[in-house]
């Protein structure tokens, strides 16, 4: 016989098995599984029609959000690993998306922005993203919604911690 506990571990002691982690109700995997369900969901309602893969569109929101800024400064706003970043930098950069100028406080450096058309492509994203977060929440309560998010970032001060 197994007994599930609330933290996803099946424990199987009362038929001799070793404890068994159940995926469906494991906190991690199914935070992570959610996440890439989202964020999949993302890209093929709106990031699609403008041919822009998931990286790319988080450094460009990225830099949207707080221009000028480095490579490594992108990787760990947006938590993606520096090969995600180059990658995407370079993809939007042979689009004309991105612009970049070697820093004045440090040669070792390039600092990075959106360029007229990224602005332009920007502004076009935000108000999608925007309408892509009231359709995923629609019809949850707004209380359990602020809930949600304190609860979130709990776990994500606990996570980084």
């Amino acid at each position: 016989m197994s007994i599930m506990s609330t933290d996803g571990v099946t424990d199987g002691v009362a038929d001799g098995d070793e404890p068994k982690l159940n995926l469906q109700s494991y906190l991690p995997y199914r935070m992570a599984v959610l996440s890439e369900v989202v964020a999949q969901g993302l890209a093929r309602q709106h990031l699609n029609r403008f041919h822009i893969a998931i990286p790319e569109w988080r450094v460009l929101a990225t830099l949207g959000a707080f221009s000028p800024l480095t490579a490594k400064a992108i990787g760990q706003h947006s938590r993606m690993h520096k090969t995600k970043v180059s990658r995407a930098v370079t993809a939007l950069e042979a689009r004309s998306l991105l612009r970049s100028e070697v820093s004045p406080h440090d040669r070792r450096e390039i600092n990075l922005w959106l360029s007229e058309e990224g602005q332009e492509l920007y502004r076009q994203i935000v108000p999608l993203a925007h309408a892509y977060q009231a359709e995923i929440v629609a019809g949850i309560d707004p209380q359990d919604l602020e809930t949600m998010t304190r609860t979130m970032e709990i776990i994500f001060q606990r996570a980084d911690a």
